[in-house]
């Protein structure tokens, strides 16, 4: 194993060799397969597979957040202290690995209770899932931070990232839906469409370890921070007192709040406001592909593009004119998104791909920028707290998105949604409402958020340069 670099982060620069760069995106493809189940499908499996009423489903997203919130913070303090032969983020994949696959099993599975009962166990088995999330998740994350200080070749690991994390959303998208129908003609019973449901993310589950344990194996951790003790209320104090850390936190959050809308509200536009049909299907393997997955599909191609264009692009105009410029872009084609009507299928698909680039290419921008801001940080107060400042990302990724699942699930109520009967006119232009208004105010939102953060990539560079930093 790699003898650790003891130099503060500021002074170090490393190229990474492809396969650790590999290994680092294995780690966001397990996650990201998870993370997709969660965002487009969960809300339906609650309301449609499990029975739950969608307001319900809504406030349980919110209210499990209380909870969430705090793990995030916590995991991050406890990684910055651990001390173990592997490093100290890297020993949470391959711990944590196994029960992150199983708590996503249980999270679809159904057992036979009356409406309280499947509402307690549905809390329940999400808070669990969550707290397992964040245990290998914020450890992953923080990764980037001490992996190389070269903020381009973060940029290189955060783009090797959100591809592998694109790439295990697409295998999902494109699969899911076809599994669960393969194992519904292997299933018998009543509650065959729930065992599989169940079996399709047990299988995913599986991949899940094996990706991770790609990452543990792959990956190494070179960055210590300076050494000086450290306490944990310097830390917060630093974090508080940070106004990058705040601006990118909100912009972060916003950025999921527009995408969780519209992965959660996609699936019931096309099942109840386009009357999809079967796109096709293949005969030899009994599998069919529903408009709503090849649209998914879509998007999670463009994004993989977005991710590509994210370094190209950002070395010509910088991280924060290319994060503004993408979420405005967004927007504004989200509003235009509205008066798409269900028989131009094609433009459909045309702007679902163009809407799915802009938003693709802030990824890597995003995790990229938190690894400058610990980078800040450390310079500005002389201490490092890496796990701390990346347990914010994954803070407001599960806070966006739960925040957007929620306002989801609330939405479909207020526009008077029942499952599985043909909708209203006004429920039907809420659905439409999902897919267009409501994540553009998040684009915008974020966009305006990013137009203060100050971090610049010339900032960054002169800041580093400075004698004695």
């Amino acid at each position: 194993m790699k003898t650790p670099v003891t130099t503060p982060a500021a002074s170090v620069s490393h190229k990474l060799p492809i396969r650790e760069r590999i290994g680092f995106g294995f780690g966001d493809a397990a996650a990201s397969m998870f993370w997709k189940l969660f965002s487009m499908y969960l809300l339906f499996f609650y309301t449609d597979v499990f029975g739950i009423p969608a307001a319900a489903v809504g406030t349980m997203f919110l209210v499990t957040r209380i909870w969430d919130a705090s793990n995030d913070t916590i995991m991050g303090i406890i990684a910055d202290r651990t001390n173990s032969r592997w490093g100290k983020f890297r020993p949470y994949i391959l711990w944590v690995a196994g029960p992150f696959a199983i708590a996503g099993v249980l999270t679809f599975t159904t057992p036979d209770l009356d409406m309280q009962g499947k509402i307690i166990y549905a809390y329940l088995s999400y808070t669990l899932m969550m707290m397992v999330y964040t245990a290998i998740n914020v450890p992953y994350a923080s990764l980037l931070g001490v992996m190389t200080a070269d903020s381009g070749e973060r940029t290189t690991l955060a783009t090797f990232r959100m591809l592998f994390g694109f790439a295990g959303s697409l295998l999902v998208l494109g699969s899911f839906e076809p599994l669960v129908g393969l194992f519904e003609n292997v299933f018998t019973g009543a509650d065959a469409t729930q065992r599989a449901w169940q079996a399709s993310v047990a299988v995913f589950g599986i991949l899940a370890v094996v990706f991770f344990m790609f990452n543990f194996s792959w990956t190494r951790e070179r960055i210590k921070p300076i050494q000086k003790k450290s306490k944990l209320k310097d830390d917060l104090k630093d974090l508080i007192g940070n106004k990058p850390w705040f601006i990118l936190l909100g912009a972060g959050i916003s950025t999921l709040i527009f995408n969780s809308i519209r992965d959660g509200s996609t699936i019931y536009y096309f099942r109840y406001y386009i009357l999809e049909q079967n796109a096709f299907t293949s005969g030899m393997l009994n599998l069919t592909m529903t408009y709503s997955a090849l649209y998914l599909v879509t998007g999670q191609a463009a994004n993989m593009i977005g991710v590509t264009l994210a370094k190209p692009v950002s070395s010509l105009l910088g991280k924060k004119q290319t994060f503004f410029y993408a979420m405005m872009t967004a927007a504004i084609l989200s509003v235009i998104f509205f008066w798409l009507t269900a028989d131009q299928l094609w433009l459909i698909f045309v702007f679902q791909f163009f809407i799915s680039i802009s938003a693709g290419i802030i990824f890597p921008l995003l995790w990229s920028m938190f690894g400058d801001i610990a980078d800040y940080s450390e310079i500005k107060n002389g201490r490092r707290a890496t796990g701390l400042i990346f347990s914010s990302s994954s803070m407001s990724q599960k806070f966006g998105w739960k925040l957007g699942g929620a306002l989801t699930g609330w939405l479909l109520a207020i526009f008077g949604f029942q499952a599985n009967i043909e909708q209203t006119p006004t429920t039907i232009t809420g659905i439409r409402m999902m897919l267009s208004f409501f994540p553009a105010i998040g684009a915008l939102l974020s966009a305006i958020l990013i137009y203060f953060y100050h971090l610049s990539d010339d900032f960054m560079y002169r800041i580093k340069s400075k004698p004695g930093k």
